[in-house]
């Protein structure tokens, strides 16, 4: 029998899982830290349905995303497409920044010296562990299979160095609306490896294609 696309893609022993960033909403745009309640713009919605075209024929077992409307607007066309339900997890969220959430980036970074700085802002090493628990378990329960996370920007950034901190300060690393990661869980002992793709179904004239795409290898990490 032929294998399917997404069992093409996975390497012998491994959890295929693409972790994606939600498509675009009008608080992207507005350089505003996000919140809640923001939903996909129409170039949102047109990034998950490219999305949806892209990795629901991988055959995913599962589709899972933070709570927030934007990622789950975007794992539906997806999830939809394979078939399956969206499966929401708390570690996902977005990061949290207190009191700072809806103000605008450059004047926090002015106030604070950086956002990480900002008081009652969630720290970076909170974010990184929840969300490397939570991919670790959704790997683990589509054991040899493909599975879809859609979550947000500073939550991959996250991920990615915590895989390889060799890539250096997470803010530096690009993660367009739309995009995706390949990331590989080696079911023998749980290490993680894979590709940074800063690819994806991003539409024409965004800043990813005009930047170019490419791709970065991350070196195994126990997760």
């Amino acid at each position: 029998m032929a294998a399917t696309p997404g069992e093409a893609a996975r390497p012998a022993g491994r959890t295929l899982v693409f972790l994606v960033r939600h498509g675009q909403t009008p608080l992207n745009e507005s350089g505003a830290l996000p919140g809640d309640a923001s939903a996909l713009d129409e170039a949102g919605h047109q990034q998950a349905r490219r999305l949806a075209a892209a990795l629901g024929s991988q055959m995913p077992r599962a589709v899972g995303a933070s709570p927030r409307l934007r990622a789950r607007q975007t794992a539906q066309p997806v999830a939809g497409r394979a078939g399956l339900d969206v499966a929401t997890d708390e570690r996902l969220l977005d990061r949290d920044y207190g009191q700072w959430t809806g103000a605008d980036r450059g004047k926090v970074v002015a106030q604070c010296g950086s956002v990480d700085n900002a008081p009652g802002a969630e720290p970076p090493a909170a974010v990184r562990d929840r969300a490397v628990r939570a991919l670790t378990d959704i790997g683990r329960r589509n054991h040899g299979g493909t599975a879809v996370v859609v979550s947000h920007g500073a939550v991959n950034r996250q991920v990615l160095v915590a895989f390889d901190p060799g890539l250096g300060n997470p803010g530096t690393l690009p993660q367009d609306n739309g995009c995706f990661n390949t990331l590989d869980l080696r079911n023998d002992d749980n290490s993680w490896t894979g590709r940074r793709s800063v690819r994806g179904p991003v539409l024409a004239g965004s800043a990813a294609e005009r930047r170019g795409r490419g791709d970065l290898a991350v070196p195994s990490r126990r997760g």
